[in-house]
């Protein structure tokens, strides 16, 4: 019997030993989906979701955004760049920013726990930060988006590190020193809790592409969104740009609107600065629609037809420092939402946005919006409807035609065109209600309305602060 009952528990043991390798297998065949390198049709149609874990929900983690992401391929999501995800320093972690920013040791003991710091203050780049949750909750993240056939970029910081970085230990001669040979935080700026990395340094470099590369050929990542990435010595993009591509098919998107930026097979993507400023400018009344006409041929004019430019009327840096869409663009918001997906290009989502975010979320501390769908969810959903399924909105490396009508200072319009497809944007930037000519003859569909518009010579009637998207039939 002794011996009887030793050999089932052999056997149990063995049993189990065996269930725990073939799970461990599972996780290591599950570990990364498969997905198709993004192609040049893919940058056409796209829409690119930025993704603020910590505000996303109240519950701020990897889990909670995952849950969603399906339903961002209702918007036309195809690329998700998710903020910085690694750890962040604790020593000089913010509390506050500008001019005259705190660090949480400012603070009594008792509140500094509220104040997280900055997602840019890096500690460690290959590391998953704990407030988010574990790796495999990331790898779950990235695993849910390619199952949707969407894409994980993830936000790089190169130009700076946190304090806490192991780097600063083991090797400052990758930081920026002063004469007294103290590392320094990054030059004219009030970005007080991070340290300037030194490119100069050539190991330093090589460092910083292994860290890069490991997201790439470990964690199954798509590319990179390169924060400050004009600050950042263009020849190190030469450099690191190249031996990143020779590892996988990626999608770079630079924080920067450099046109050298954007050449010889670097970033596939660019910041529309110019226009975002125009878009504000007009919609606050210090600027006529004549501004983003001029912006937009300055843009043609510098970047070559096959360069990209992200089009965004908000970001995390927008939302929390300059403020809401609302605040910035009032009445105008959707209208210039709108232009954003019209105008040549790829439009941005920011975290909320979908949501009619209402407020600044904090950028130190934990913050959340509603998850009610309401109008704005409706407009984005139609607008990429529409941006996937006309070629007159193509925006990527072979984009739709864009050609101006001028209609005065008081309306921005314009028609793209592609093959035998033709959309015609026109607004009203006015606080009166004005009508409009087109050249454009025959039958139209305004989009937003489902109304079918004949185009004869007449003029449109268009309301102020009001817009029409209309498709040739």
């Amino acid at each position: 019997m002794k011996k009887l009952i030793l050999s089932l528990a052999i056997l149990s043991v063995f049993a189990c030993k065996e269930e725990k390798k073939q799970e461990e297998t599972k996780v290591v065949t599950e570990e990364k989906v498969a997905i198709q390198p993004i192609s040049a049709s893919d940058l056409e149609t796209a829409v690119i979701y930025e993704a603020n874990i910590r505000q996303y929900s109240p519950e701020g983690t990897f889990e909670a955004f995952t849950k969603d992401i399906p339903q961002l391929k209702q918007l036309g999501v195809k690329v998700i760049w998710l903020m910085p995800v690694f750890p962040i320093s604790e020593t000089k972690r913010k509390a506050t920013g500008g001019e005259d920013s705190k660090f949480a040791t400012d603070f009594p003991e008792a509140e500094q726990d509220k104040y997280l710091g900055s997602y840019y203050a890096v500690s460690d780049f290959t590391k998953i930060n704990p407030e988010f949750g574990t790796i495999e909750n990331f790898r779950d993240l990235v695993n849910t988006a390619h199952d949707n056939g969407i894409y994980v970029i993830l936000d790089w910081v190169p130009n700076h590190t946190g304090w806490d970085h192991t780097w600063l230990k083991t090797n400052p001669e990758y930081y920026t020193q002063n004469d007294k040979g103290e590392v320094v935080h990054p030059v004219d700026t009030d970005w007080t809790d991070v340290a300037d990395l030194n490119y100069d340094n050539q190991e330093m470099r090589k460092a910083m592409i292994e860290d890069m590369s490991y997201w790439l050929t470990e964690e199954g990542v798509d590319g990179f969104r390169c924060d400050v990435a004009g600050s950042v010595p263009t020849n190190f993009w030469e450099q690191a740009i190249p031996e990143l591509r020779a590892k996988k098919d990626i999608f770079m998107l630079a924080e920067a609107w450099k046109p050298e930026l954007l050449k010889d097979g670097l970033f596939d993507m660019g910041y529309a600065w110019d226009r975002h400023h125009a878009m504000n400018a007009i919609a606050q009344g210090e600027k006529d629609a004549t501004e983003f006409t001029a912006t937009l041929q300055t843009d043609f004019d510098r970047y070559e037809a096959d360069d990209i430019l992200m089009n965004f009327v908000t970001n995390h840096d927008e939302n929390s420092w300059n403020g809401t869409i609302k605040e910035r663009m009032g009445e105008a918001g959707e209208m210039m939402t709108a232009l954003a997906y019209v105008t040549p290009g790829m439009p941005l989502i920011y975290s909320g946005q979908e949501y009619d975010l209402d407020h600044r979320l904090l950028f130190f501390e934990k913050d959340s919006f509603p998850h009610t769908k309401g109008k704005t969810w409706k407009v984005l959903e139609k607008l990429a409807t529409l941006k996937q399924n006309n070629a007159a909105l193509h925006g990527g490396k072979a984009s739709a035609k864009y050609k101006a009508i001028d209609n005065g200072e008081n309306v921005i319009s314009f028609s793209r065109t592609k093959g035998n497809d033709e959309v015609v944007f026109i607004a009203n930037v006015s606080e009166e209600n004005i009508k409009v000519s087109l050249p454009q003859k025959g039958t139209y569909v305004d989009y937003m309305s489902n109304q079918t518009v004949e185009l004869n010579g007449d003029a449109i009637p268009l309301a102020e602060k009001t817009y029409k998207i209309l498709v040739k039939q």
